[in-house]
């Protein structure tokens, strides 16, 4: 059987960065079942409900939806089931102090198979305000106005530059 190489992004959660401020990420190995894994090759998960909890000294995903395989047959996971990352020990220890300040959460920013291992990019985030999302969505529309204007000022130039 050939080895997978590179990496295959299966899901991400781009709303999360948008929520909240990512502090830090961690990259966790994902424990699953075989037709969970069957149903991520097929490029089906949501990664929009799920989060992180440390609990007695391991990292569990909850909430992450993997819709049941469809040539499964009783043998068939459960779809919101919590599932066990797997990170260092040390990684662990520093999850656990930092999850214990108020306001920071452990939140998925994407699913990947990573040479052939299902692979969780996990953020260490802080909830954001309504008004820190504003002051983002005007910083990013002030720049995209002065690209807009800086591409127009080269164009006007006669063509190169």
């Amino acid at each position: 059987m050939v080895k997978e190489r590179g990496q295959k992004v299966i899901a991400s959660n781009r709303k999360a960065r948008h929520d909240y401020t990512i502090l830090d990420t961690y990259e966790a190995g994902v424990v699953l079942v075989g037709t969970e894994v069957k149903s991520l090759r097929m490029g089906r998960a949501s990664l929009v409900d799920a989060f992180g909890q440390v609990d007695d000294g391991e990292v569990w995903l909850h909430a992450l939806h993997i819709p049941e395989y469809v040539a499964g047959t009783w043998t068939n996971h459960e779809v919101r089931r919590k599932r066990k990352l797997l990170l260092h020990r040390q990684e662990i220890e520093k999850l656990i102090g930092k999850t214990k300040e108020s306001g920071l959460s452990l939140i998925p920013l994407s699913m990947y198979f990573k040479d052939g291992y299902v692979k969780v990019e996990l953020a260490l985030a802080k909830g954001k305000k309504s008004y820190d999302k504003r002051q983002d969505l005007a910083k990013r529309d002030a720049q995209r106005e002065i690209a807009k204007a800086h591409g127009r000022a080269l164009k006007g130039k006669g063509g190169r530059y």
